[in-house]
This record gives C-alpha cells, sequence and structure tokens, in this order.
C-alpha cells in the first residue's frame, strides 16, 4: 500500500522492492534502502578479491625478487612486467582495466620513490602515505558530521544533503564510515614500525595480511551493519539537520 512522504509524493514501503518514481527528482534506481545502495557501492569500489590481488601483485614480485637478487632495477622491472601482464589478461577478457591501471600508476609512483632514494622498503611508502590521508579526510568526514558512506547515498540519489535530515541515516552512516576508515589505520599501525626497521620481508607478509583479507573482514563487519536494518532512502519523516 502507497504511502504519502512529507512532500507529497506517493512511495511503496520500504519493504516492498519498489519505489515509485519522482517526476521531478533522480532516474529510479534498483536499490530502496539505504543499506542496498552502501552494499552495491562498496563492492564497486573494493573491486572484488581479483581487483584486490591485483593490486598487490606487482609490489609483491618486487620485493621477493630484491630479497632473492638485491637488485633494485631489476626488482622494479619484474614488478612492473607483472602490472603489464594483469592489464593485457583484463584487456583479452574485455574487462574493465581500472583496478589494474591504479595498481599500475600506484607502482610507477611507487618505483619513483624508490630510483630516488635507493631504499627498497621505499616501494611502500606510497601506500602508507595513501592510508594515512585517507584515513585523515575519512575521520574528518566524520568529525564535521558529513560522513562519507553518506556522500555515497547522495552520489546515488542524486541529493547530497538530504540524508542527512534523519538522525537514523546519519548515524549509520557514521557507524560505517569508522568501519571503513579501520583498516587504514590498522595498516598504519603495522606497517610504520616496519618501515622505520627497516624490515622488508615483514612489510611484504603485512601487504598481503593488510590487503584483500583486512579489506574483506571490514567489508563483512560493514555488511553485518546492513543486515540488521532497512533503512529507507528516502526516509517519510525527516527529523530536521543533524
Amino acid at each position: 500500500m502507497a504511502r504519502t512522504d512529507m512532500s507529497g509524493q506517493q512511495t511503496m514501503p520500504a519493504g516492498s522492492g519498489h519505489r515509485a518514481p519522482d517526476p521531478g527528482g533522480p532516474p529510479v534506481i534498483g536499490e530502496d534502502t539505504v543499506e542496498a545502495v552502501i552494499r552495491s557501492q562498496l563492492s564497486k569500489a573494493l573491486g572484488g578479491k581479483r581487483g584486490m590481488i591485483e593490486a598487490a601483485l606487482p609490489t609483491l614480485a618486487f620485493v621477493y625478487v630484491f630479497l632473492a637478487t638485491e637488485q633494485l632495477r631489476t626488482a622494479l622491472i619484474v614488478g612492473g612486467a607483472l602490472a603489464g601482464v594483469l592489464l593485457a589478461v583484463r584487456l583479452l577478457q574485455r574487462q574493465t582495466p581500472q583496478f589494474v591501471l591504479n595498481s599500475l600508476f600506484g607502482f610507477a609512483i611507487a618505483a619513483a620513490f624508490v630510483l630516488r632514494t635507493g631504499r627498497a622498503e621505499d616501494i611502500f611508502l606510497p601506500g602508507m602515505i595513501y592510508n594515512a590521508v585517507v584515513g585523515a579526510l575519512l575521520i574528518f568526514s566524520i568529525l564535521v558530521r558529513w560522513p562519507f558512506i553518506g556522500l555515497l547515498i547522495g552520489s546515488v540519489t542524486g541529493d547530497l544533503s538530504g540524508w542527512r535530515r534523519d538522525r537514523g541515516v546519519l548515524r549509520l552512516c557514521t557507524r560505517l564510515t569508522w568501519l571503513f576508515v579501520l583498516p587504514n589505520l590498522i595498516r598504519l599501525a603495522i606497517q610504520v614500525p616496519f618501515y622505520l626497521a627497516g624490515n622488508l620481508a615483514a612489510l611484504a607478509a603485512a601487504k598481503i595480511v593488510l590487503g584483500w583479507p583486512l579489506a574483506l573482514a571490514a567489508f563483512a563487519a560493514m555488511l553485518w551493519v546492513l543486515a540488521r536494518g532497512r533503512t529507507p532512502l528516502s526516509p517519510a519523516a525527516p527529523t530536521g539537520t543533524a
């Protein structure tokens, strides 16, 4: 049975799986709850297990070749060549090369660090800087009460601020953003001491453990939170800006 929201528009119940189109609003999308939107967007952002493995392999190849040969340039060539092979496979399979290109770009930056300093462990420095910057931005978004996950919702609905009018949605997005930022903080807490000690083998092991397994663990925690409720994507009774 349809119900009327505060603007006079008729919408279907949140559990029905459908929403009545709003002639003046954004196109109707498949997801009708906050939880469904976030699940869909996070799955796309992570690139799946394959995308996360592709991001780690070139760096791991560099580490193992360097440990075996102690030749920086040889290790960099092997790592770069592997990234090129991964890209070629994606193109041959006519799949999106987005995640391989991200890996190739990141490896190129890391290689520039290594060639400039001559220190093999600097292959991990751009990644640590990235985690620090992203972590700081995500925490800042929480502190100013514009949590990043809420902006994901806004990007789908076409209204970047409307989700903030419901306190329940705001609280949900804040909790999910904390879970989203947690892997960045864990990686820094573990990798920085290894980096300062120059422990390349430990950094490589951390790269594996703190890569897709940690991301999947955080993703699973977010899914557990999302599975507990069905928050309407267009709340019927806004409670005022939080």
